[in-house]
């Protein structure tokens, strides 16, 4: 007998600028043209136009569920013109994921803005909450008969790389550094900006409440869980550190029907703050640290935050070349995970970073798909994880080998 629940989400999930390609609207793209050392996003995976074919390879392999976004700078390519043809080709994808038997989670927001946006100051500009409900309001007129929207992607992470990209520009770095695979001369993540944080709270509470009056779909969004534990004796600075970095966002989540969770390794809290990941073969080709029992400690942290608002994983994954290596991986993640819906954690679905191997904020060299793509001829190749999880999805998780041990 499986753990999960009968109608547990079998997923995977991409973003729209990181498989789309020539998103010429967005800031993302526009960064990309004029920073040194940072890579070009180009035609991308070309999604936009082979979105059915990436979908048709999930549902045939035997997963239920497909996680895809929404691009704002598409949709809205200048302030207040909402393109009915951009919005006409999303409500296509919610179709062919619907007709293919994937239950399609959308996102409205996955970290790329458009070009007017960021002009306009961002998040940070005079507009930024009603532009935003404005847009969320467009798109739901497409969500009717959507089950899963998700607002805003890591509003955690978004915050943080705004103070990021100060301590970048601060630093007068020659060449990029890309925020989400690699940082070099700064070891840590500064926590969120709190006016930034409070701002994408509103955000979200916004558009949430503008899907709302238009559709059924369950709504909230997904928070970066660093799955940070204790040092012996330090357990004051973990609860001020995840105080900053993840619990003002999940306590937000307590009015909402699920919070996304999004995690991929641990780390240690000592007296310095986060203990960076120590050099290791065992680390990922991103310098993470190999710990598939990370998803365990952030469902749990989120469960016990959010005062039990259902969880869904939104994003959880290995960057690897050794695609046996991912499916280790995945088999003792889901097996944490399994462990914690037991213990009583309501977890409505899985949904694997990433469908594809993609653009990562500006490198191509991470690889976290479970579908590969040659990138002159865009020809995707299974890989042998996708088969198993698709096999693991069609007996809903009854063939996980049972948890044993946790790694603390």
């Amino acid at each position: 007998m499986s753990t999960f629940r009968p109608d547990f989400l079998w997923g995977a999930a991409t973003a729209p600028h990181q498989v789309e390609g020539n998103n010429v609207n967005s800031d993302w793209w526009a960064n990309e043209q004029v920073t040194p050392g940072m890579q070009r996003s180009g035609d991308a995976n070309d999604s936009y136009h082979r979105y059915g074919e990436d979908m048709r390879l999930l549902a045939d392999a035997g997963l239920n569920a497909y996680r895809f976004g929404i691009e704002w700078a598409r949709v809205e390519p200048t302030p207040g013109a909402f393109s009915r043809a951009e919005l006409a080709h999303y409500r296509r994808m919610i179709d062919t994921a619907m007709g293919l038997g994937l239950t399609p989670v959308v996102t409205l927001h996955h970290f790329s803005n458009p070009r007017w946006f960021a002009e306009e100051g961002g998040w940070m500009g005079p507009d930024a909450i009603r532009r935003f409900r404005s847009y969320a309001e467009f798109v739901s007129q497409i969500l009717e008969d959507v089950p899963w929207v998700c607002t805003i992607n890591e509003p955690n992470m978004a915050a943080a790389i705004i103070q990021m990209m100060k301590l970048m520009e601060a630093r007068h770095l020659e060449e990029w550094e890309s925020p989400t695979t690699e940082m070099r001369s700064v070891p840590d993540f500064p926590d969120p900006d709190p006016a930034v944080a409070d701002i994408l709270i509103e955000a979200h509470r916004a558009a949430r409440d503008a899907v709302k009056q238009r559709t059924d779909a369950a709504v909230g969004w997904s928070v970066a869980s660093e799955a940070l534990t204790a040092a012996p004796g330090h357990e004051e600075e973990l609860r001020a550190v995840l105080a900053a970095r993840e619990d003002l966002f999940l306590v937000s989540a307590r009015d909402d029907d699920f919070i996304g969770v999004q995690s991929y390794t641990s780390q240690l809290v000592d007296a310095t703050g986060v203990v960076p990941h120590p050099p290791s073969p065992d680390n990922t080709m991103v310098g993470t640290a190999y710990r598939p029992d990370a998803i365990g400690i952030a469902v749990r942290h989120t469960w016990e935050v959010t005062q039990g608002t259902p969880i869904v994983i939104t994003e959880n994954g290995i960057a690897t070349t050794d695609d046996a290596r991912r499916i280790a991986y995945t088999g003792e993640a889901l097996s944490h995970l399994e462990a914690a819906i037991a213990d009583g954690i309501d977890v409505r679905g899985y949904l694997h970073w990433s469908a594809l191997d993609n653009f990562e904020w500006g490198r191509w060299e991470p690889t976290f798909g479970l579908i590969a793509v040659d990138r002159e001829t865009f020809v995707r190749t299974p890989k042998p994880s996708l088969a198993w999880l698709g096999d693991l999805a069609r007996s809903n998780g009854s063939a996980l080998p049972t948890l044993t041990s946790s790694r603390v």
